[in-house]
């Protein structure tokens, strides 16, 4: 695929063919490049996100990453979700060496060397180290939030979905996990296609900015 890390092709994405959510979406998401998603609740962000990682089939149109695949190859596609989908009673070491091993060809217990340095780089990356035996449940929310970023990222994704990340944070939290997600984008060039309800956030973070409007995608000035 020239020039594109992923590419959607006249997509349209709901649970009704008859009454798609988002319609006729043709993108392509470059390496480097961080685009962001806005627009009202339940207008159908989630929805598209979930469809581009292979987790929803589309109503039409097709997602094409990297050389063509129709599914994304192992470890190519990172996603943070809005409900963050973490083993409550395995530790912060657990939960990111999961991620890690979609990454590697490594499957089974017990973790190869490459997941555990690559969990250990994310975990540091999101400044967790003193939580690493700690289970999920003990943990706050922005905490949680930290763990679930260190799992994608700990894939070494070269596109990254990630669904409102910054949510109910704290402002120092908020910066610390921006700036790993920044840091990795820029240093990997990797992409980021992100949904984000504050428009001001999206602008400050986005190369590209795209708005649902009327169940369609459009582009808007960043």
């Amino acid at each position: 695929m020239a020039n594109g890390l992923l590419q959607v092709k006249g997509l349209s994405v709901g649970f009704s063919k008859s009454e798609p959510l988002i319609q006729g979406i043709d993108l392509t998401v470059r390496p480097g490049e961080i685009i962001a998603i806005t627009g009202p609740s339940g207008i159908g962000k989630t929805t598209l996100l979930r469809t581009m990682a292979g987790l929803l089939p589309p109503l039409e149109g097709h997602v094409v990453h990297g050389e063509g695949h129709s599914t994304p190859p192992r470890g190519s596609l990172g996603y943070i979700p809005q409900r963050l989908g973490l083993v409550r009673h395995a530790s912060v070491r657990h939960n990111v060496v999961l991620g890690a091993l979609t990454g590697t060809s490594s499957r089974f217990w017990p973790f190869s060397a490459e997941a555990r340095e690559r969990s250990r780089e994310a975990i540091a990356q999101l400044g967790l180290e003193g939580k690493i035996h700690a289970p999920i449940r003990k943990l706050s929310g922005g905490q949680q939030r930290r763990v679930a970023t260190a799992r994608a990222l700990a894939q070494r994704p070269r596109v990254l979905l990630a669904d409102e990340f910054l949510g109910e944070l704290d402002p120092a939290t908020m910066e610390s996990v921006r700036s790993a997600v920044m840091d990795y984008v820029t240093s990997q060039q990797s992409s980021m296609l992100m949904v984000e309800h504050d428009i001001e956030r999206a602008r400050s973070m986005a190369d590209r900015l795209l708005h649902v409007e009327d169940g369609r995608l459009l582009e808007v000035e960043a």
